[in-house]
């Protein structure tokens, strides 16, 4: 049974945004009590957190597709509907978060490291939120907006201060059996380790994490045996750890030539050359592996390597490489830069930038690209006059229309708002006046043009002025 799982591929859809609610106040001697729709719920969102107590991205292996909830809809009496609720993955420290292009979301490490995957859909605005001074009884409401889904895929990177790393069976989880209190598996035969092992070792005041990759033979950069699945695992480490034998029983082997492959797949691999190596002469305790590394010891300290000779059975020079790796991890870690405090980046919108483009394609149709267009089209209900019109009136408000003209539409040309795969098509019909207009002030009831209160009339004006001058979307919505 598969325990360990360091990449997966995961379908995650966020909750999509309640309907608002298209309601009346009813009451005894109050036939006309005015629009009380209340707004629905923001759809929840999916976030990954990293979680020291996982280790593993097996649960996400059995269960690849992972959706939140979505927002309750809006109900009379002005009452707004639930939030739904946001959908917490917890994933190991070093996850990188890819898309199905391989481009890098996020690279999550340090516990608590948030990234939200998926963004809940806005909840639609009831028709209370829409009434205003022209639209005093709004007969429609605004639907949710659907929530984001993608397919992203999670991998696992270890993180670790020093990799082993060597052919299989090199004595690589038998030293971090000793070194640390790590208990891998260990064998006499090859590919004995299938996952990483992790170690904590303590070397006089340093304390530092040692990870044991799984053997790595010729060709593991390019997918022969199991290096590719764990090369990578080696990126995050700041110090390499040569494990030779020197006491293999293969004849067609000697240490200098595995270090020799092992460094080609490294170098294969990309952007480990930085890192110190530290070379070590396993299995030394057997009389042969001692005369061997006497042989060698010279040729690989004249490469440059720092060269030290240990033996896991008689436990001999693992204090000497204890504290030689220490003192390389300090080194690496006050060498790295001091990490800077968190930075929020502003950048204004240029005051030219219309929030949308309109571009003629090859067919003849025009299509309209844009997040508010967009927007605006998904919470739509067509299947409702008066709201298909209050569309048209924001849209003209935007500018399409005059764009439109600009890109030469004529009458009857065909218009798409949206992406290729899920747009609205229709035939463009050009008005010198907004559908509002042209329909009578819709949604207004002159039966309901009582005196108001000052501070009412203010507030209506305010409203009426923003609306014209597009200062905030839905009236009264604010922006998540």
């Amino acid at each position: 049974m598969t325990t360990f799982v360091d990449r997966v591929e995961l379908h995650i859809a966020a909750g999509s945004g309640g309907h608002g609610c298209a309601s009346v106040h009813r009451e005894k001697f109050k036939p006309l009590g005015g629009p009380d729709g209340g707004n629905g719920g923001r759809g929840g969102d999916v976030v990954f957190v990293v979680d020291p107590d996982v280790t593993t991205l097996l649960d996400y292996h059995h269960g690849p597709h992972r959706k939140a909830t979505n927002g309750r809809p809006g109900e009379g009496g002005h009452r707004s509907g639930q939030d739904g609720k946001d959908l917490v993955l917890p994933v190991p420290d070093g996850t990188v978060v890819l898309d199905r292009d391989g481009e890098v979301l996020a690279d999550l490490i340090g516990a608590g490291t948030r990234f939200v995957a998926g963004q809940g859909g806005r909840g639609g605005l009831g028709n209370a939120a829409l009434a205003s001074a022209r639209r005093k009884a709004p007969g429609f409401a605004l639907l949710g907006e659907p929530g984001g889904a993608r397919d992203v895929v999670l991998e696992l990177k270890t993180v670790a201060d020093v990799a082993l790393v060597g052919y299989p069976s090199a004595g690589k989880s038998s030293l971090i059996s000793v070194l640390s209190a790590a208990k891998p598996k260990i064998a006499d035969y090859p590919f004995t380790t299938l996952v990483p092992n992790l170690g904590v070792v303590t070397a006089g005041g340093s304390v530092y994490t040692i990870a044991d990759v799984p053997g790595l033979i010729p060709g593991a950069s390019e997918g022969r045996g199991l290096g590719l699945e764990f090369l990578r695992h080696v990126e995050r480490c700041s110090v390499l750890v040569h494990v030779l034998d020197c006491a293999t029983l293969e004849t067609d082997r000697d240490p200098v030539s595995d270090l020799d492959v092992i460094e080609a797949e490294l170098a294969q691999y990309g952007g480990l050359d930085d890192r110190p190596r530290i070379v070590v002469l396993n299995k030394t305790d057997i009389p042969e592996g001692k005369d061997l590394a006497d042989i060698i010891r010279p040729d690989l300290e004249e490469r440059g390597f720092p060269v030290l000779e240990v033996s896991a059975v008689s436990r001999q020079g693992l204090k000497e490489l204890s504290h030689a790796l220490a003192g390389l991890v300090d080194r690496a870690r006050s060498a790295r830069p001091a990490q800077e405090s968190t930075r929020v980046v502003i950048r204004p919108k240029p005051v030219d930038d219309a929030g949308f483009a309109v571009h003629k394609e090859d067919d003849g149709f025009y299509r309209v690209r844009g997040e508010k267009p967009e927007r605006w089209v998904r919470q739509t209900d067509f299947n409702n006059d008066e709201a298909v019109g209050y569309l048209a009136d924001r849209l003209a408000r935007l500018g399409v229309e005059d764009e439109l003209f600009k890109a030469g539409a004529r009458e009857g040309d065909g218009v798409a708002i949206g992406p290729e795969d899920n747009a609205v098509v229709f035939d463009w019909e050009p008005t010198m006046m907004t559908g509002a207009e042209m329909l009578g002030r819709r949604g207004e009831d002159h039966r309901m043009d009582a005196p108001r209160p000052a501070a009412q009339r203010r507030r209506d004006h305010e409203a009426e002025r923003a609306e014209e001058l597009g200062e905030y979307d839905d009236f009264g919505s604010s922006e998540r």
